[in-house]
C-alpha cells in the first residue's frame, strides 16, 4: 500500500542503519514541505529537496515553518525533530528520538544504577579532563579535589590573560543582573552549552535527566556533558568579552551569538554525539533490534508469540 503522494511507507527494516545516513541538519528562517520522498526547504535563496531516506536528525531553528505533509513524511521514515534556538544554543522540545530501538538508553540506565559501573563513567568523565594523565587509581574525592584545583586555575589564568577582575564563580540564578560582567558570560554561555546538550541527548534516545557527577535534576546528563566543554568554550569566550563590556551593550546576546559561531566552528555537535557514545560504551555498530520481551531466565523472549499454551508456561 502506498502512501498519498506514491512513496511506499518503509518497514522497519528497510530504513537506513544509521552509520549509511546524514548526521544532523539545521534549519533556520525557511519553509519546510514535502515533495514525493523528499524534504524541500525554501527560503530566500531559493529550494532544495533532502532525501528523506538520508537524515536521521533535523534541528528546527528561528523563523522555521513546517507543513503537515511533511511531519507525515518525518514521521514514517522516523526522523528524529527537534525544536532549538540559533545553532543548538536553546532546547525547546523534541520529536522523537534518533534510535528505533533503546539499547543506548538501557545501558546508560544500566550504567547509572549499578554502582561501580556508575564509578567508571565518572572517571571517564574526569579522565576526559586530565589529558595525559592516569587519573584511573584517584578516589571520587580525589578527583573532585583535582577538578576543583583546575578548574580554579583555568579561571585566574584566563582573568589574568584578559586583565578582568575575578572573584570567584558567583551568581544568582533569580537575578542574572546582580552578577559581575564575566559572571553574567559565563552564565548566558552556559547555558548554551546545556540547550545542545540536551538536544543531542534527546536525538540519541538517551535521558537527559540520568546523570552521573550530577544527579537529581531533569538536565543532570546535560550539565555532565556540558562540563566537557566549558574549558575550551565558555570560559575563554566570558572572559574576553568581559574585557570589553563597555562595546558590548547586551553581553547576554553577544555571548549567545558567539557561542553559535563556536559550535559550528568546532564541530560541537558531532563531537558531543562521539564523546556520549564513548562514556556510554556505545562501540556496537548500528543495527536493528526486534521487540523482545524480557525474561529472568532468559536474557530475552520472543515478542509475538501466544505463551501459556503448550509453551514454557505450562
Amino acid at each position: 500500500m502506498k502512501e498519498r503522494g506514491g512513496v511506499e511507507k518503509p518497514v522497519l527494516q528497510e530504513l537506513p542503519v544509521v552509520s549509511d545516513r546524514m548526521t544532523f541538519i539545521y534549519l533556520e528562517h525557511c519553509r519546510i514541505s514535502r515533495e514525493d520522498g523528499a524534504v524541500s526547504v525554501r527560503d530566500a535563496e531559493g529550494t532544495v529537496y533532502i532525501p528523506a531516506a538520508s537524515i536521521t536528525v533535523l534541528l528546527i531553528g528561528p523563523g522555521t515553518d513546517i507543513t503537515h505533509r511533511a511531519m507525515e513524511l518525518i514521521g514514517d521514515m522516523g526522523i528524529s525533530l527537534i525544536w532549538v534556538g540559533e545553532q543548538g544554543v536553546r532546547y525547546y522540545a523534541h520529536g522523537r528520538a534518533l534510535n528505533s530501538h533503546a539499547s543506548l538508553l538501557e545501558k546508560q540506565a544500566k550504567l547509572f544504577s549499578n554502582t561501580h559501573l556508575h564509578l567508571n563513567v565518572v572517571k571517564k568523565m574526569y579522565s576526559m579532563r586530565f589529558k595525559n594523565e592516569d587519573v584511573t587509581g584517584l578516589t571520587l574525592q580525589q578527583l573532585r579535589g583535582r577538578e576543583g584545583a583546575r578548574m580554579r586555575k583555568i579561571y585566574r589564568e584566563h582573568a589574568k590573560l584578559n586583565n578582568v577582575e575575578w572573584h570567584g564563580r558567583e551568581y544568582d540564578i533569580d537575578n542574572f543582573s546582580d552578577g559581575t560582567p564575566v559572571n553574567q558570560a559565563l552564565s548566558a554561555g552556559n547555558v548554551c552549552l546545556y540547550g545542545l546538550a540536551v538536544s543531542v541527548i534527546t536525538a540519541l534516545g538517551c535521558s537527559p535527566g540520568l546523570g552521573f557527577i550530577h544527579v537529581g535534576h531533569e538536565l543532570s546528563f546535560a550539565y555532565d556533558i556540558a562540563d566537557l566543554y566549558k574549558a575550551d568554550l565558555t570560559i575563554p569566550l566570558a572572559f574576553q568579552l568581559a574585557a570589553d563590556t563597555e562595546n558590548l551593550p547586551d553581553l547576554p546576546n553577544i555571548v549567545r551569538r558567539r557561542m553559535r559561531d563556536l559550535f559550528v566552528k568546532t564541530h560541537l555537535l558531532e563531537k558531543m554525539v562521539r564523546d556520549i557514545k564513548y562514556l556510554l560504551d556505545d562501540s556496537e555498530a548500528d543495527q536493528d533490534i526486534d521487540l523482545a520481551l524480557w525474561d529472568d531466565h532468559h536474557k530475552l523472549a520472543e515478542y509475538g508469540v501466544s505463551y501459556g499454551k503448550g509453551g514454557d508456561d505450562d
